[in-house]
């Protein structure tokens, strides 16, 4: 399947390094081709850039949120939350118009420093305005409350007896993203929350979500619902 992928940072990197793995046509989609192809400098918290991660990923493509829009029959949004509406944009609407997009991103406002809080909650989420923007894009959201290497390996936590979200209003769409996550990435337990109205409730989880990983010193953990 030829997969589009926005971002090139650790979520990125993870879900396109997957997907490659597992034989997909993948195209990562950034602002500036060229600044991300010169930029050596690794992420926060060791991960590569992507100019030195993709010499170990050659089959991965890169070009811009365009092309990586075009490119895909299906798109993640993996972009910082709060510059997923101008990347998708930049990606352009006729280019998203009848394509699921598997949203990743949470609304993280680091502009008072650390911990951050959300540039958006309560009332709406970033998903909903995502599905607002983009009325004839099928919008899922899903794989935002854990760590990118839990996204692409459950396993690596208590062998993948933990709980996992998406919610979305087509229905359709949020049963083969459940199908996705399940037979690509490993996740058995996946509940459907509903409707994108729902993307308020997980984005929520971040802000105890990073006060667990300043605890815990890791970010390897996830909850599990139990009944």
């Amino acid at each position: 399947m030829k997969i589009g992928v926005f971002g090139t940072s650790m979520v990125g990197q993870a879900i396109s390094g997957k997907l490659v793995e597992l034989g997909h046509d993948v195209m990562v989609g950034t602002r500036d081709v060229a600044k991300t192809q010169a930029n050596i400098e690794p992420h926060p918290y060791g991960f590569p850039a992507f100019s030195v991660w993709q010499k170990e990923h050659a089959s991965v493509k890169l070009g811009t949120f365009a092309d990586a829009a075009k490119h895909g029959e299906v798109v993640f949004n993996a972009t910082n939350g709060t510059g997923s509406l101008e990347a998708l944009k930049l990606a352009g609407e006729s280019n998203l118009n009848g394509k699921i997009l598997v949203d990743i991103a949470n609304p993280l406002d680091f502009s008072q420093g650390n911990p951050p809080s959300l540039s958006v909650s309560n009332t709406d989420s970033l998903g909903e305005q995502i599905q607002r923007a983009y009325p004839n894009t099928k919008v899922v959201k899903t794989l935002n409350t854990v760590t990118a290497f839990l996204m692409v390996n459950p396993s690596l936590v208590a062998n993948a007896d933990h709980t996992l979200f998406v919610c979305g209003n087509d229905a359709d769409a949020k049963a083969q993203v459940t199908e996705w996550l399940k037979g690509w990435f490993g996740w058995k337990d996946v509940i459907d929350l509903g409707d994108i109205t729902n993307a308020r409730g997980t984005e929520q989880v971040l802000p105890i979500w990073i006060r667990l990983f300043g605890v815990l010193g890791t970010g390897m953990f996830n909850f599990k619902i139990v009944k």
